[in-house]
């Protein structure tokens, strides 16, 4: 989560980090056999219910957000449960999907807030998860996570984190040249403005990213209700579509970087990783040379595996989140997507270069320059109408 010149320890020898992750494979199949949890090669998050007295399980989760053989793991370990697998791309499409029901979501932190408000999620029972109790790193519990300090409180009541990322700038330092240890957001946001790299950036399709972007481009809280800073960001951002022609997506994002399309964008940190691994996959390392910056004041957030009020499998709920919180589980998975692990004894398995590193696991100064997103009436309707005027702008 940090600068342009502090990169991310694997790019520097990518395939240095396919054998990492060979060896943490291995690791992985170890710890699935020391827990008496076989290893399954399944390919499908959707699987079919050939078995008779199996209950189904929803999952409701970003794509791309979870290891290849978790759901086919789960299934051997819980014979008794199917898991049906769903996706969604932001927690702004996620949201109105709700009515349906789910067994488990996982929104960020700021959704997981309006949820709690809105009285759509009911309470973890703790005594079913051991797992969460015994690995989550308790810092977690002190995060302020919404204006309102009583839902803020609640939070850990409701939810279990699963992931965590901060939000920087991707970039081919081939292409883009950016100042050495520079945190400056005008400085490394102001690559998506630049004239220089027309066609060549890229932007989330998702309001609060974006919007965040443009207020911290500025030096301004990602949460400001402010008029007139909000018209400024709403400026920057129309006339950078104007002018700039940005590519919006999500998933899409990292395969347009991975093949050099893209010179730059706005990213997870987490998706880093990934692209890294997708740069090496079509034979690009020698071509592009990714890194990531972190922009003081920023965004980090958390994902969080929460139970919906109209959950119909309670129990499975409960199991599938007590599971994703065994060490080799969480392990499988932050090495399969990149992202953040909350749970300490599976970061300690990490390779040093990644554990130790700033841009994915801050410390205490760093996570001080950063800012949740915070949600309320407000806010929301701000944020929408600013992001609504840009999405229809031509």
């Amino acid at each position: 989560m940090k600068n342009s010149s502090r990169s991310y320890g694997v790019q520097k020898n990518p395939s240095s980090y396919l054998f990492r992750r060979c060896v943490a494979a291995a690791v992985i199949v170890m710890l699935f056999a020391s827990s008496g949890i076989t290893s399954a090669c399944s390919k499908s998050l959707v699987v079919s219910d050939k078995t008779s007295g199996q209950t189904e399980v929803v999952i409701y989760n970003w794509g791309e957000y979870i290891a290849d053989d978790t759901i086919a793991n789960f299934e051997k370990a819980y014979p008794e449960y199917k898991i049906v697998y769903r996706t969604f791309e932001t927690n702004e499409t996620m949201y109105p999907n709700l009515s349906n029901s789910y067994d488990v979501i996982i929104p960020s932190d700021y959704m997981v807030c309006r949820l709690i408000r809105e009285d759509k999620l009911q309470k973890l029972d703790m005594s079913l998860l051991p797992n969460v109790t015994a690995n989550m790193d308790p810092m977690f519990n002190s995060v302020k996570y919404d204006l309102d300090s009583t839902v803020s409180d609640s939070v850990m009541s409701y939810a279990a984190p699963y992931m965590f990322c901060t939000v920087g700038l991707v970039y081919d330092a081939n292409k883009v040249t950016i100042p050495a240890d520079s945190t400056d957001p005008k400085v490394l946001w102001g690559v998506l403005f630049d004239a220089q790299y027309k066609n060549k950036v890229g932007m989330y399709d998702s309001m609060r990213e974006s919007v965040g972007v443009a207020l911290n481009y500025y030096g301004y809280s990602l949460n400001t209700t402010d008029t007139a800073q909000l018209d400024q960001a709403q400026q920057l951002l129309l006339d950078q579509k104007k002018t700039m022609a940005p590519a919006y997506g999500i998933d899409n994002l990292k395969d347009k970087i991975a093949s050099g399309e893209l010179v730059a964008s706005e990213a997870w940190s987490g998706d880093h990783q990934v692209i890294l691994s997708r740069i090496e996959e079509l034979g690009n390392a020698d071509k592009i040379d990714l890194k990531f910056a972190l922009p003081k004041g920023s965004n980090w957030s958390v994902d969080m595996m929460c139970i919906p009020k109209n959950a119909k499998n309670v129990a499975g709920a409960h199991a599938f989140i007590n599971y994703m919180y065994d060490p080799a589980v969480a392990l499988a998975n932050c090495e399969y997507v990149g992202y953040s692990t909350p749970n300490t004894v599976a970061r300690a398995m990490l390779p040093d270069e990644i554990k130790n590193n700033l841009n994915y696991y801050p410390d205490a100064e760093t996570f001080q320059s950063l800012e949740l997103f915070y949600t309320n009436a407000d806010i929301e309707q701000a944020y929408s109408d600013l992001w609504n005027t840009v999405k229809a702008s031509s």
